[in-house]
Protein backbone atom coordinates (compact mmCIF):
# COMPACT_ATOMS: atom_id res chain seq x y z
CA UNK A 1 0.00 0.00 0.00
CA UNK A 2 0.84 3.73 -0.63
CA UNK A 3 0.45 7.01 1.58
CA UNK A 4 -2.06 9.27 0.09
CA UNK A 5 -0.45 10.70 -2.53
CA UNK A 6 -2.36 13.69 -3.35
CA UNK A 7 -1.78 16.80 -0.56
CA UNK A 8 1.31 17.68 -2.08
CA UNK A 9 -1.41 19.94 -4.16
CA UNK A 10 -3.05 21.97 -1.84
CA UNK A 11 -1.15 25.07 -1.41
CA UNK A 12 -1.61 26.14 1.95
CA UNK A 13 -4.78 28.91 1.55
CA UNK A 14 -8.45 28.76 1.00
CA UNK A 15 -9.23 29.95 -2.73
CA UNK A 16 -12.36 31.07 -3.78
CA UNK A 17 -13.47 30.89 -7.40
CA UNK A 18 -12.08 33.49 -9.70
CA UNK A 19 -14.70 33.90 -11.98
CA UNK A 20 -15.46 32.49 -15.52
CA UNK A 21 -14.18 35.70 -17.08
CA UNK A 22 -10.41 35.00 -15.78
CA UNK A 23 -10.13 31.82 -18.09
CA UNK A 24 -12.09 33.16 -21.35
CA UNK A 25 -10.07 36.27 -21.15
CA UNK A 26 -7.88 36.77 -19.31
CA UNK A 27 -6.66 39.21 -17.25
CA UNK A 28 -6.71 37.76 -14.02
CA UNK A 29 -8.22 39.85 -10.65
CA UNK A 30 -5.49 41.45 -9.00
CA UNK A 31 -7.65 39.93 -5.57
CA UNK A 32 -6.72 36.52 -7.26
CA UNK A 33 -5.22 34.30 -4.15
CA UNK A 34 -1.74 33.55 -4.47
CA UNK A 35 -0.42 30.19 -4.70
CA UNK A 36 1.71 28.91 -2.42
CA UNK A 37 4.48 27.49 -4.76
CA UNK A 38 5.14 31.75 -4.56
CA UNK A 39 4.06 32.98 -7.44
CA UNK A 40 1.77 35.38 -8.28
CA UNK A 41 -1.55 35.31 -9.28
CA UNK A 42 -1.22 39.11 -10.95
CA UNK A 43 -2.59 40.00 -14.16
CA UNK A 44 -0.89 38.73 -17.12
CA UNK A 45 -1.99 39.38 -20.95
CA UNK A 46 -2.67 36.34 -23.54
CA UNK A 47 -0.92 35.71 -27.15
CA UNK A 48 -3.06 36.69 -30.18
CA UNK A 49 -5.32 34.26 -31.36
CA UNK A 50 -4.95 35.52 -34.64
CA UNK A 51 -1.72 34.05 -36.20
CA UNK A 52 -1.89 33.18 -39.21
CA UNK A 53 -2.04 29.47 -40.59
CA UNK A 54 0.96 28.20 -40.61
CA UNK A 55 3.16 26.29 -43.31
CA UNK A 56 5.83 24.30 -41.22
CA UNK A 57 3.15 21.25 -40.09
CA UNK A 58 2.13 23.00 -37.05
CA UNK A 59 -1.88 22.92 -37.08
CA UNK A 60 -3.86 26.14 -38.03
CA UNK A 61 -4.37 29.01 -35.70
CA UNK A 62 -7.75 28.42 -33.82
CA UNK A 63 -10.81 31.05 -34.35
CA UNK A 64 -11.86 32.82 -31.19
CA UNK A 65 -13.74 31.09 -28.90
CA UNK A 66 -17.79 31.49 -29.34
CA UNK A 67 -19.66 29.14 -27.61
CA UNK A 68 -21.46 25.95 -29.60
CA UNK A 69 -18.62 26.25 -31.79
CA UNK A 70 -17.34 22.91 -33.68
CA UNK A 71 -13.82 21.79 -33.86
CA UNK A 72 -12.18 23.37 -37.19
CA UNK A 73 -11.22 21.00 -39.73
CA UNK A 74 -7.66 19.29 -39.29
CA UNK A 75 -8.01 19.83 -35.59
CA UNK A 76 -7.94 16.50 -33.62
CA UNK A 77 -11.68 16.90 -32.54
CA UNK A 78 -12.32 18.18 -36.20
CA UNK A 79 -10.98 14.69 -37.83
CA UNK A 80 -11.95 12.66 -34.95
CA UNK A 81 -15.02 13.67 -34.31
CA UNK A 82 -17.26 12.49 -31.40
CA UNK A 83 -15.09 9.02 -29.89
CA UNK A 84 -17.31 5.55 -28.97
CA UNK A 85 -15.58 3.11 -26.92
CA UNK A 86 -15.21 0.28 -29.10
CA UNK A 87 -14.12 -3.10 -27.42
CA UNK A 88 -10.92 -1.88 -25.41
CA UNK A 89 -10.58 0.91 -27.31
CA UNK A 90 -11.75 4.25 -28.14
CA UNK A 91 -12.83 4.88 -31.18
CA UNK A 92 -13.43 8.08 -33.49
CA UNK A 93 -16.26 8.46 -35.38
CA UNK A 94 -14.94 6.17 -38.61
CA UNK A 95 -14.47 3.46 -36.31
CA UNK A 96 -10.71 3.47 -35.83
CA UNK A 97 -8.50 2.91 -32.63
CA UNK A 98 -7.41 6.32 -31.47
CA UNK A 99 -4.66 7.26 -28.61
CA UNK A 100 -5.06 11.21 -27.27
CA UNK A 101 -1.91 12.62 -26.12
CA UNK A 102 -2.42 15.69 -23.80
CA UNK A 103 -2.27 17.98 -20.44
CA UNK A 104 -4.33 18.67 -17.39
CA UNK A 105 -4.72 21.77 -16.21
CA UNK A 106 -3.81 22.22 -12.10
CA UNK A 107 -6.66 23.41 -10.21
CA UNK A 108 -8.64 26.06 -11.51
CA UNK A 109 -9.22 27.81 -8.08
CA UNK A 110 -5.35 28.03 -7.75
CA UNK A 111 -3.83 27.99 -11.31
CA UNK A 112 -6.33 29.47 -13.46
CA UNK A 113 -3.55 32.22 -14.47
CA UNK A 114 -1.97 29.34 -16.43
CA UNK A 115 -5.40 28.78 -18.55
CA UNK A 116 -5.59 31.70 -20.96
CA UNK A 117 -5.75 32.10 -25.04
CA UNK A 118 -2.33 32.32 -24.91
CA UNK A 119 -1.37 29.28 -22.89
CA UNK A 120 -3.88 27.10 -24.87
CA UNK A 121 -2.57 28.34 -28.37
CA UNK A 122 0.70 26.93 -27.51
CA UNK A 123 -0.69 23.64 -26.16
CA UNK A 124 -2.61 23.52 -29.12
CA UNK A 125 -0.39 24.68 -32.00
CA UNK A 126 3.34 24.33 -30.85
CA UNK A 127 2.31 21.15 -28.10
CA UNK A 128 0.13 19.93 -31.15
CA UNK A 129 -2.11 18.68 -28.27
CA UNK A 130 -5.21 16.71 -28.55
CA UNK A 131 -6.65 16.87 -25.09
CA UNK A 132 -6.88 19.11 -22.14
CA UNK A 133 -8.02 17.80 -18.54
CA UNK A 134 -9.74 20.12 -17.06
CA UNK A 135 -9.11 19.80 -13.36
CA UNK A 136 -11.83 20.99 -11.24
CA UNK A 137 -11.45 20.62 -7.67
CA UNK A 138 -14.39 19.68 -5.50
CA UNK A 139 -12.65 20.37 -2.22
CA UNK A 140 -10.09 22.40 -0.74
CA UNK A 141 -11.00 25.84 -2.17
CA UNK A 142 -12.77 24.52 -5.40
CA UNK A 143 -16.34 23.27 -6.36
CA UNK A 144 -17.53 23.47 -2.96
CA UNK A 145 -17.11 26.87 -2.01
CA UNK A 146 -18.59 28.31 -4.99
CA UNK A 147 -21.10 25.69 -6.87
CA UNK A 148 -22.16 28.39 -9.91
CA UNK A 149 -18.63 30.19 -10.06
CA UNK A 150 -16.81 27.11 -11.07
CA UNK A 151 -19.42 25.43 -13.38
CA UNK A 152 -18.47 28.85 -14.98
CA UNK A 153 -15.35 28.25 -15.17
CA UNK A 154 -15.13 24.66 -16.66
CA UNK A 155 -17.86 25.99 -19.05
CA UNK A 156 -15.61 29.26 -20.08
CA UNK A 157 -12.70 25.98 -20.49
CA UNK A 158 -14.93 23.68 -22.48
CA UNK A 159 -15.26 26.62 -24.91
CA UNK A 160 -11.40 27.19 -25.26
CA UNK A 161 -10.54 24.24 -26.22
CA UNK A 162 -13.70 23.75 -28.55
CA UNK A 163 -12.69 26.46 -30.02
CA UNK A 164 -9.00 25.19 -30.52
CA UNK A 165 -9.81 21.76 -31.70
CA UNK A 166 -8.77 19.95 -29.04
CA UNK A 167 -10.83 17.29 -26.93
CA UNK A 168 -11.84 18.57 -23.13
CA UNK A 169 -12.03 15.62 -20.16
CA UNK A 170 -14.12 17.33 -17.65
CA UNK A 171 -12.31 16.40 -14.46
CA UNK A 172 -14.26 16.24 -11.28
CA UNK A 173 -11.40 16.03 -9.09
CA UNK A 174 -12.65 14.55 -5.97
CA UNK A 175 -9.27 13.51 -3.78
CA UNK A 176 -10.44 14.12 0.16
CA UNK A 177 -12.27 12.38 0.91
CA UNK A 178 -11.76 9.48 -1.11
CA UNK A 179 -15.12 8.25 -1.02
CA UNK A 180 -17.17 9.67 -4.17
CA UNK A 181 -20.74 9.24 -2.98
CA UNK A 182 -19.48 11.99 -0.30
CA UNK A 183 -19.90 14.20 -3.37
CA UNK A 184 -22.78 12.57 -5.20
CA UNK A 185 -26.00 15.71 -5.03
CA UNK A 186 -23.16 17.75 -5.95
CA UNK A 187 -21.56 15.49 -9.07
CA UNK A 188 -25.41 14.83 -9.91
CA UNK A 189 -25.92 18.82 -9.84
CA UNK A 190 -22.79 19.36 -11.70
CA UNK A 191 -22.20 17.11 -14.22
CA UNK A 192 -26.73 17.47 -15.68
CA UNK A 193 -25.38 21.10 -16.34
CA UNK A 194 -22.54 20.01 -18.21
CA UNK A 195 -24.36 17.71 -20.10
CA UNK A 196 -27.29 19.40 -20.93
CA UNK A 197 -25.29 22.26 -22.50
CA UNK A 198 -22.54 20.32 -24.03
CA UNK A 199 -24.60 17.52 -25.41
CA UNK A 200 -24.16 18.27 -28.73
CA UNK A 201 -20.22 19.07 -28.94
CA UNK A 202 -18.48 16.02 -30.04
CA UNK A 203 -15.32 16.78 -28.40
CA UNK A 204 -15.87 16.02 -24.97
CA UNK A 205 -15.20 13.06 -22.05
CA UNK A 206 -16.80 13.42 -18.31
CA UNK A 207 -14.38 12.08 -15.95
CA UNK A 208 -16.80 11.56 -13.02
CA UNK A 209 -14.27 10.29 -10.06
CA UNK A 210 -10.29 11.61 -9.87
CA UNK A 211 -8.98 8.99 -7.70
CA UNK A 212 -11.11 6.94 -5.34
CA UNK A 213 -9.58 5.79 -1.83
CA UNK A 214 -10.19 3.62 0.83
CA UNK A 215 -13.23 2.48 -0.43
CA UNK A 216 -14.38 -0.77 -2.00
CA UNK A 217 -14.54 -1.35 -5.78
CA UNK A 218 -18.53 -1.62 -4.83
CA UNK A 219 -18.61 1.26 -3.46
CA UNK A 220 -16.72 2.95 -6.54
CA UNK A 221 -19.01 0.90 -9.14
CA UNK A 222 -22.24 1.94 -7.07
CA UNK A 223 -21.19 5.84 -7.71
CA UNK A 224 -20.57 5.46 -11.34
CA UNK A 225 -24.11 3.84 -11.71
CA UNK A 226 -25.49 6.33 -9.70
CA UNK A 227 -24.26 9.16 -11.53
CA UNK A 228 -24.03 8.00 -15.26
CA UNK A 229 -27.92 7.74 -15.95
CA UNK A 230 -27.80 11.62 -14.38
CA UNK A 231 -25.69 12.85 -17.21
CA UNK A 232 -27.69 10.10 -19.93
CA UNK A 233 -30.83 11.97 -19.58
CA UNK A 234 -28.93 14.47 -21.21
CA UNK A 235 -26.38 13.30 -23.18
CA UNK A 236 -26.80 9.77 -24.24
CA UNK A 237 -23.26 10.10 -26.74
CA UNK A 238 -20.53 11.23 -24.79
CA UNK A 239 -17.69 8.96 -23.69
CA UNK A 240 -17.50 8.58 -19.12
CA UNK A 241 -14.17 8.19 -17.55
CA UNK A 242 -14.67 5.95 -14.33
CA UNK A 243 -12.24 6.11 -11.52
CA UNK A 244 -10.67 3.15 -9.96
CA UNK A 245 -10.07 2.82 -6.39
CA UNK A 246 -6.88 3.47 -4.63
CA UNK A 247 -6.23 6.50 -6.33
CA UNK A 248 -7.12 5.25 -9.88
CA UNK A 249 -4.07 2.47 -9.07
CA UNK A 250 -6.97 -0.71 -10.63
CA UNK A 251 -6.47 -1.04 -6.79
CA UNK A 252 -2.82 -1.81 -6.33
CA UNK A 253 -2.22 0.73 -3.94
CA UNK A 254 -4.36 -1.18 -1.71
CA UNK A 255 -3.42 -4.26 -2.46
CA UNK A 256 -5.79 -5.38 -5.16
CA UNK A 257 -5.63 -5.35 -8.83
CA UNK A 258 -8.05 -5.29 -12.19
CA UNK A 259 -9.94 -8.45 -11.49
CA UNK A 260 -12.07 -7.03 -9.27
CA UNK A 261 -13.06 -4.70 -12.53
CA UNK A 262 -13.15 -7.69 -14.57
CA UNK A 263 -15.63 -9.74 -12.37
CA UNK A 264 -17.39 -6.85 -11.64
CA UNK A 265 -17.51 -4.29 -14.67
CA UNK A 266 -19.82 -1.04 -14.15
CA UNK A 267 -23.24 -1.32 -15.44
CA UNK A 268 -23.33 1.09 -18.33
CA UNK A 269 -22.31 1.36 -21.71
CA UNK A 270 -19.18 4.08 -23.27
CA UNK A 271 -17.15 3.95 -20.65
CA UNK A 272 -13.42 3.57 -19.87
CA UNK A 273 -11.59 3.04 -16.21
CA UNK A 274 -8.81 5.45 -15.76
CA UNK A 275 -5.25 4.45 -14.16
CA UNK A 276 -2.89 6.51 -12.90
CA UNK A 277 0.71 6.53 -12.36
CA UNK A 278 4.20 8.35 -11.05
CA UNK A 279 6.87 6.65 -12.88
CA UNK A 280 9.58 7.53 -10.20
CA UNK A 281 7.11 5.20 -7.26
CA UNK A 282 4.99 3.13 -9.44
CA UNK A 283 7.18 0.35 -11.01
CA UNK A 284 7.14 -2.93 -12.48
CA UNK A 285 3.99 -4.18 -10.13
CA UNK A 286 2.08 -1.07 -11.52
CA UNK A 287 3.10 -1.46 -15.06
CA UNK A 288 2.17 -5.46 -15.21
CA UNK A 289 -1.48 -4.41 -13.77
CA UNK A 290 -1.77 -2.03 -16.09
CA UNK A 291 -0.66 -4.25 -19.61
CA UNK A 292 -2.97 -7.09 -18.54
CA UNK A 293 -5.50 -4.81 -17.68
CA UNK A 294 -5.42 -3.38 -21.30
CA UNK A 295 -5.97 -7.09 -22.76
CA UNK A 296 -9.41 -6.82 -21.11
CA UNK A 297 -10.50 -3.29 -20.26
CA UNK A 298 -11.09 0.16 -21.79
CA UNK A 299 -8.44 2.26 -20.36
CA UNK A 300 -7.78 5.82 -20.45
CA UNK A 301 -4.45 7.18 -18.62
CA UNK A 302 -6.01 11.10 -17.69
CA UNK A 303 -3.13 11.66 -15.53
CA UNK A 304 0.79 10.97 -14.82
CA UNK A 305 3.64 12.29 -14.15
CA UNK A 306 7.71 11.63 -14.68
CA UNK A 307 8.56 12.04 -10.91
CA UNK A 308 7.61 10.32 -7.87
CA UNK A 309 3.79 10.27 -5.82
CA UNK A 310 3.60 13.86 -4.86
CA UNK A 311 4.73 14.97 -8.25
CA UNK A 312 7.97 16.20 -6.89
CA UNK A 313 11.70 15.18 -6.82
CA UNK A 314 13.69 13.72 -9.62
CA UNK A 315 12.44 12.78 -13.30
CA UNK A 316 12.48 8.83 -13.92
CA UNK A 317 12.08 9.39 -18.18
CA UNK A 318 13.63 6.02 -18.35
CA UNK A 319 10.07 4.54 -16.58
CA UNK A 320 7.65 6.85 -17.55
CA UNK A 321 9.14 5.99 -21.30
CA UNK A 322 8.56 2.23 -20.57
CA UNK A 323 4.96 3.55 -19.66
CA UNK A 324 4.18 5.63 -22.54
CA UNK A 325 5.60 2.38 -25.05
CA UNK A 326 3.39 0.54 -23.84
CA UNK A 327 0.24 2.96 -23.90
CA UNK A 328 1.50 3.46 -27.58
CA UNK A 329 1.45 -0.55 -28.57
CA UNK A 330 -2.03 -0.84 -26.44
CA UNK A 331 -3.93 2.70 -27.94
CA UNK A 332 -4.25 4.20 -24.68
CA UNK A 333 -4.78 7.59 -24.30
CA UNK A 334 -2.91 9.93 -21.79
CA UNK A 335 -2.71 13.18 -20.14
CA UNK A 336 -0.15 14.37 -18.14
CA UNK A 337 0.01 16.43 -14.96
CA UNK A 338 0.50 19.71 -15.13
CA UNK A 339 0.02 22.61 -17.43
CA UNK A 340 1.46 25.00 -14.60
CA UNK A 341 4.31 27.07 -13.12
CA UNK A 342 4.01 24.96 -9.57
CA UNK A 343 7.01 25.19 -7.78
CA UNK A 344 7.10 21.05 -8.08
CA UNK A 345 9.13 19.43 -10.96
CA UNK A 346 5.50 18.30 -12.64
CA UNK A 347 4.59 21.64 -13.51
CA UNK A 348 5.71 22.03 -16.63
CA UNK A 349 6.80 25.24 -16.82
CA UNK A 350 9.11 27.48 -14.67
CA UNK A 351 7.81 29.27 -11.81
CA UNK A 352 6.86 32.97 -12.63
CA UNK A 353 5.25 32.06 -16.11
CA UNK A 354 1.95 32.04 -15.47
CA UNK A 355 2.23 35.43 -14.26
CA UNK A 356 4.26 36.67 -16.53
CA UNK A 357 1.93 35.89 -19.11
CA UNK A 358 4.37 33.40 -20.69
CA UNK A 359 6.06 32.78 -23.13
CA UNK A 360 4.48 29.88 -23.86
CA UNK A 361 5.54 28.36 -26.66
CA UNK A 362 8.85 26.66 -27.05
CA UNK A 363 11.44 25.42 -24.30
CA UNK A 364 12.60 28.82 -22.87
CA UNK A 365 10.14 28.57 -20.41
CA UNK A 366 10.10 24.77 -19.84
CA UNK A 367 11.28 22.59 -17.15
CA UNK A 368 13.04 19.35 -18.04
CA UNK A 369 9.74 17.26 -17.45
CA UNK A 370 8.15 19.98 -19.61
CA UNK A 371 10.52 20.11 -22.60
CA UNK A 372 10.68 15.64 -21.91
CA UNK A 373 6.59 15.58 -22.25
CA UNK A 374 6.61 18.50 -24.77
CA UNK A 375 8.36 16.13 -26.99
CA UNK A 376 5.85 13.23 -26.64
CA UNK A 377 2.60 15.54 -26.84
CA UNK A 378 3.94 16.69 -30.16
CA UNK A 379 4.61 13.31 -31.74
CA UNK A 380 0.08 12.16 -32.15
CA UNK A 381 -1.50 9.60 -33.11
CA UNK A 382 -2.13 9.37 -37.34
CA UNK A 383 -5.75 9.23 -36.73
CA UNK A 384 -7.04 6.67 -39.65
CA UNK A 385 -9.86 8.03 -41.20
CA UNK A 386 -10.43 5.33 -43.31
Amino acid sequence: MRPPRMPWRRPALTAGALGAALLLGLTPSSASPTPATGTSATANSPVSVSEARRTDGQRPAPPAAVPGHRPARGTPAGTNGRLTVCGTKLCNRHGNPVQLRGMSTHGLQWYSQCVTNGSLDALAKDWNADVLRISMYVQEGGYETDPRGFTDKVHAVIEQATARGMYAIVDWHMLSPGDPNHNLARAKTFFSEIAERHKDKTNLLYEIANEPSGVSWNTVKGYAEKLIPVIRRHDPATPVLVGTRAWSSLGVSEGADETEIVNNPVNARNIMYTFHFYAASHRDEYLTTLSRAADKLPLFVTEFGTQNYAGEGADDFAMAQRYLDLLAAEKISWVNWNFSDDHRSGAVFQQGTCAGGGPWAGTARLKPAGQWIRDRVRTPDRFPTD
